[in-house]
């Protein structure tokens, strides 16, 4: 748009020039203004008029001035020696990692720590922020648009080395992984805050511990589920035992009401009613009985 402005002045100057020479361009000299001043008014039009997509907002400032208020999102009518720059207010994410093809850098970016008990621990990250809307002006001011290498990165990696060292490296890798990624959160949120960046989530992608503090960490979880096995095995155990033994504590239990409850003159007068009841089928029998109280013989004619 400036150039539509500088080549318009150069066109009504050239008019100018020309008409008071006499050569065969004088008699262009009117038609050299008419199009100077209609470059310089499209010129200056085009500059009074800025379109602020959605998802940005726009920073005001004349020679050196930010402008305390901002340009929203939309159509707007401004003063042509206005300086505008976009921010974008959407949700930007920032990754730290060993991946060389994940990270915002090129090659291993991830963050490498020492923990409480003074082993490396390596760390990848990814960071969810975004730009506070009405904080754009005091960042274009104080630290300007490239604010993801001058506060995202430095504050993140640092943050995360000034806690990791209360936890050791077992802790931040299994039990106190969570209370890590809280901890750090709100510490790097107040840093943000105040340079007019929100913070919306930190996301610990892996923890990566030296391969001798993982093999120490395997062999204690197989031995655990080896001892959860036993355990198992061995309650198993128990319960048939258990089992077992109220079986026989019933058979026990079932002879001895038999033993004390049959007497000889009961088991006379069962053998009776059996007898009379063989005596009294239709079918031809002969049966023998004993004097001496002992079952009967008997022998069908069949």
């Amino acid at each position: 748009m400036i150039i539509l402005i500088f080549l318009g002045i150069v066109l009504i100057v050239l008019s100018f020039s020309v008409k008071n020479h006499q050569s065969q361009l004088a008699k262009f000299s009117n038609l050299f203004k008419i199009i100077g001043l209609l470059l310089v008014i499209l010129g200056v039009s085009s500059t009074m008029f800025k379109q602020i997509e959605a998802g940005q907002v726009g920073v005001k400032a004349l020679y050196g001035n930010v402008a305390p208020d901002i340009l929203e999102s939309g159509l707007h009518v401004i003063n042509p020696l206005l300086d505008v720059t976009e921010f974008d207010i959407q949700t930007q994410n920032y990754t730290m990692s060993a991946d060389h093809s994940e990270g915002a850098q090129q090659g291993d970016d991830a963050i490498r720590v020492l923990s409480n008990d003074g082993l490396e621990v390596v760390i990848d990250l990814t960071v969810l922020y975004r730009v506070s809307a009405v904080d754009a002006p005091k960042i274009f001011r104080q630290i300007g648009v490239n604010y993801t290498d001058k506060i995202v990165r430095p504050v993140t990696r640092t943050r995360i080395r000034d806690n990791a060292v209360y936890y050791d490296a077992i802790a931040l890798y299994s039990t106190k992984r969570n209370e890590f990624q809280d901890r750090i959160f709100k510490s790097i949120e107040a840093d943000f805050k105040k340079r007019g960046l929100i913070l919306e989530q930190l996301l610990i992608r892996n923890i990566n511990l030296p391969s001798s503090v993982k093999k120490t960490i395997e062999s204690k979880i197989n031995a655990e589920q080896d001892a959860q096995k036993m355990q198992f095995v061995l309650q198993k155990e128990k319960q048939e035992a258990e089992r077992k033994r109220v079986e026989a504590q019933g058979i026990a239990d079932y002879q001895r009401i038999i033993a004390t409850g049959l007497t000889d003159k009961q088991l006379q007068y069962e053998s009776i009613k059996a007898q009379k009841e063989l005596a009294a089928s239709p079918n031809t029998k002969i049966i023998f009985m004993n004097s001496k109280g002992n079952a009967p013989i008997i022998l069908s004619d069949k």
